[in-house]
């Protein structure tokens, strides 16, 4: 349903422009409202509801909360259209369950623009029961004692007249009459002088004197048992706030067939008070818990928090049993099955803001926004119907200077949002939510020493609020929604206490320090919290121009164990040419290029890093990491001189990577066959240069397979001593592929192990060994290895990761060799003398040669065999004689 939006009319003299208030979907807060309506309508006609039962749990609230903006007050206005009336409901909405004639809404707006009070409250409730031609008279009674105490020589109709009451419900005018009536009854039955009004007028005395004693001859009043105790109290606001009982005692004398439900919808709750000052909200509780007949939804930015034991004394009915649907998350009191009667209204989905941009200009029945311009307002409204308006108002207003708006005219921040977000927050609140948004996760002792305060109270009191979103992923629970901290960062803010650019600088220099004491007092040294603060801290010291500090210990750490989740940082360059800015700009192009070639080719791994490296903008103690990951990529690629030249730079530097430096000039000697060199270097490598693995690599290719997997097994053992998951997974992958050789059934259990630690992990070329290893398993009776092995050669063209094309041809050539395929295994040793013909890995030539039992052709390059050739030769024939024994081939 869609009516004239007059901001737009009166923006624009382009009278063909048409101009509608859009209302979008929200079918899930609908079907919310219908289903709490029709328990509850069950719960009020059960036969053992009391109205007077002032003990039991309340579940007639609805809660919607949310973001400034969010339309909360839109769903308010047209949830009391579509129950007052069906032809007001959206299409898209269901009809409720309920005889829609036995409900009747009304809503109070809340807002202190609105200038509601608490008797404006009380007063626009039972005029809106007038419309059921039905006298109220106990609760009539107390109000015109009320009244009559709090407004001498002022008759309720005027006062009702001149605050727009009498306009706004059409049985207005039976109000005096339906008081009058109830008075002269009951004056009558309790045979007073005179009139209930005079009697009131001169004190409640003898009215209630009548009452108690005799109450049971008014038929009108009979069973209401509370209302001589309140004619009795001080007749003042606090009182006041108790009348609703004798409202709700009231309704409930209604016959069934002639009653109608309430639906009290009470809109902008924030407005009622603060966390601190809760008079009001205190006056309303009243209300919904005294009439347990009557339905309310409550609209307002934040949650109820009346299910909270902590406000009891604040609120007269606190706790998880007094409302048991305003539990949050009601799981966490032991109630996984109770359905929630609080629900955080969430952002438009897009399909959504397209149809609110689509509908909101037309022009002839087409959308004036065209649909790019829609497209990045969808973007960067993150789902806030907020923005969607504001960048309508924005279109309008390019279009009036004379201008056609662009889609770079939308990439834009809104200060409006920072003062819709900010109105209602205490000075300390909107200091800790400036602080917190230069982070992209945070937690609440996280936010406190970021904001340089020394308690929590405000951080506490900011996460209640609906633009903080909880994750229960992650190393930090809470963030801001996007967009808000978009606008907080980036907009012009014209608050008073609005801060300058030395503030933000102070600010991020906090979170930075912060930041280093969340990493380094890990005690359990966990990886998600060293990669959060790492993210984190990268952003602030590149938008800040901060000094490193402690990021470069914390890059260190990242590289160290080969894991390589993605670091997401923003602005991280894909090309070479995204030339990088500032110290920590270099950095963050140097991490993302390193973890970057687990999922890129490794050419362009070079590139990025080469361009680091040319741009000197790296301190001393950084280069040899950018060096050496350049030097590993450089090796994957085949230029093998390139990577001895950068290996040996790092592992004279005596820096933290000299070990690992070392380990890669003896994964050098090995692939130019000198095995003996790349052994000798072994003993010197340690658990930092990850000796066991260089040996365990050295013996395989000397088909030595016993001792491979002894060295295996021993750097599977001390990695997990170390509790490095990277390198576990690594080296378990290499075990796999040693087995797969020797020993196929084993081999199941070893894959199967290699995958389950490899898939939380990104190792692109131990992917590849494991997926070679399975081919190997399989050598001599799989049918289809050819062709998986086919598949395997064009993920490795797309990788870069060269030299396992010719470990892929030696899998095949084992497998040719075990089923004594000569042709096969010719065409095999030539794809694989091409693939090793700079020299690198040419001993796989004489590997194939050896599994097959033939004779080595003359100048063909000799490796250095650390047993001789002919050991080597024996080992590699006889595992492939033992693979024909196991498949049941003849010798």
């Amino acid at each position: 349903m869609a009516g004239r939006d007059l901001r737009t009319l009166f923006s624009t003299n382009d009278q063909s422009i048409c101009a509608n208030e859009a209302f979008t979907n929200r079918q899930a807060q609908w079907r919310a409202v219908t289903s709490c309506l029709a328990e509850h309508i069950r719960h009020v006609n059960s036969a053992g509801f009391d109205v007077e039962d002032l003990e039991r749990s309340r579940r007639n609230v609805l809660v919607f909360h949310g973001v400034g903006g969010i339309g909360k007050s839109t769903l308010s206005r047209k949830i009391e259209a579509s129950l007052a009336r069906s032809e007001h409901r959206p299409a898209q909405w269901e009809s409720p369950s309920h005889s829609e004639d036995r409900t009747f809404p009304v809503r109070i707006d809340l807002a202190r623009t609105s200038g509601a009070d608490f008797e404006s409250v009380i007063l626009t409730i039972r005029l809106a029961v007038a419309a059921l031609g039905r006298p109220m008279p106990a609760f009539d009674l107390a109000l015109r004692r009320y009244w009559q105490h709090n407004h001498p020589g002022e008759p309720i109709e005027d006062y009702l007249r001149r605050g727009g009451l009498f306009s706004r419900f059409s049985a207005a005018a039976d109000l005096p009459k339906q008081m009058q009536s109830a008075l002269g009854d009951v004056a009558q039955a309790l045979l007073l002088p005179g009139t209930v009004g005079g009697a009131l007028g001169h004190g409640a005395g003898a009215l209630v004197r009548a009452l108690r004693e005799r109450r049971h001859s008014v038929r009108a009043l009979a069973g209401c048992t509370r209302l001589a105790d309140l004619l009795e109290a001080d007749a003042d606001l606090d009182s006041l706030s108790f009348y609703p009982h004798l409202l709700a005692w009231d309704l409930a004398q209604i016959p069934a067939a002639k009653s109608a439900l309430p639906v009290i919808l009470l809109d902008t709750f924030e407005d009622t008070g603060d966390r601190t000052h809760r008079d009001f909200e205190r006056l309303l509780q009243r209300v919904v818990w005294l009439m347990p007949n009557v339905f309310f939804v409550v609209t307002g930015r934040n949650r109820l928090q009346w299910a909270e034991a902590s406000l009891e004394g604040q609120l007269d009915w606190t706790g998880p049993d007094a409302w048991p649907g305003l539990v949050p998350g009601d799981a966490a009191y032991g109630r996984p099955d109770a359905s929630s009667h609080q629900i955080l209204i969430g952002d438009f989905s897009p399909e959504d803001c397209e149809d609110y941009l689509v509908r909101r200009l037309s022009r002839d029945g087409q959308p004036l926004l065209d649909e790019s311009v829609r497209q990045i307002i969808t973007e960067r409204s993150h789902g806030l119907p907020l923005y969607l308006d504001l960048a309508v108002m924005r279109y309008l207003e390019l279009r009036r200077v004379g201008r056609q708006p662009q889609v770079t005219d939308f990439d834009h921040d809104f200060p409006a949002l920072i003062a819709r977000t900010l109105s209602d927050l205490t000075s300390e609140e909107r200091h800790v939510l400036r602080s917190v948004s230069l982070l992209s996760a945070f937690s609440v002792p996280l936010a406190t020493q970021v904001a340089g305060t020394n308690h929590d109270a405000p951080a506490l009191r900011l996460i209640e609020r609906p633009f903080i979103r909880e994750s229960v992923s992650g190393v930090w629970p809470f963030h801001i929604h996007d967009l808000i901290r978009s606008a907080i960062r980036n907009a012009d803010d014209a608050s008073d206490d609005r801060w300058s650019q030395q503030d933000w600088q102070r600010a991020a220099e906090r979170a930075f320090q912060a930041l280093e004491s969340q990493w380094r007092e890990d005690v359990r040294g966990d990886r998600i919290v060293l990669v959060g603060c790492l993210q984190q801290g990268l952003l602030l010291a590149r938008d800040y121009n901060l000094d490193l500090g402690w990021l470069t210990a914390a890059a260190y750490e990242y590289v160290g164990d080969s894991v390589w989740e993605p670091l997401a940082l923003p602005g991280a360059g894909d090309s070479p040419s995204c030339g990088p800015r500032t110290t920590a700009d270099t950095l963050v192009e140097t991490l993302s290029a390193i973890a970057r070639r687990q999922h890129e080719h490794r050419e362009c791994t070079v590139g990025r890093l080469s361009a680091v490296l040319a741009s000197e903008s790296l301190p001393d103690e950084l280069i040899e990491l950018a060096t050496y990951y350049r030097a590993k990529a450089q090796r994957d690629l085949g230029l093998t001189d390139d990577a001895r030249l950068g290996m040996e730079r790092v592992a004279s530097l005596g820096g933290r990577l000299s070990l690992p430096a070392q380990r890669g000039l003896a994964h050098l000697n090995r692939l130019s066959g000198d095995f003996p060199a790349a052994l000798d270097v072994v003993a010197s490598l340690g658990w930092e240069g990850r000796r066991h693995r260089v040996e365990g690599d050295v013996w395989w290719v000397q088909g030595d397979m016993e001792r491979a997997e002894a060295a295996y097994l021993a750097g599977r053992s001390e990695a997990e001593d170390h509790g490095a998951i990277g390198e576990v997974a690594m080296v378990q992958a290499h075990l796999a592929f040693a087995t797969s050789f020797f020993d196929p059934p084993r081999a199941d259990d070893e894959l199967d192990l290699a995958g389950r630690l490899l898939s939380p992990v990104s190792l692109r070329s131990n992917e590849m060994t494991a997926h070679i290893a399975a081919l190997v398993r399989d050598a001599g009776f799989a049918a289809d290895l050819p062709d998986r092995a086919a598949v395997l050669y064009s993920e490795i063209g797309v990788s870069g990761i060269s030299y396992t094309a010719a470990k892929l041809q030696l899998a095949l050539c084992f497998h040719h060799a075990v089923l004594d395929a000569r042709a096969d295994l010719t065409a095999g040793i030539t794809r694989l003398r091409e693939l090793t013909q700079d020299g690198f890995y040419a001993y796989y030539v004489e590997i194939a040669h050896f599994m097959a039992g033939l004779p080595l052709p003359e100048h063909t390059t000799r490796a250095t065999w650390i047993d001789g050739e002919q050991r080597t030769r024996q080992r590699w024939r006889d595992l492939v004689m033992a693979r024909r024994d196991h498949i049941g081939l003849a010798r």
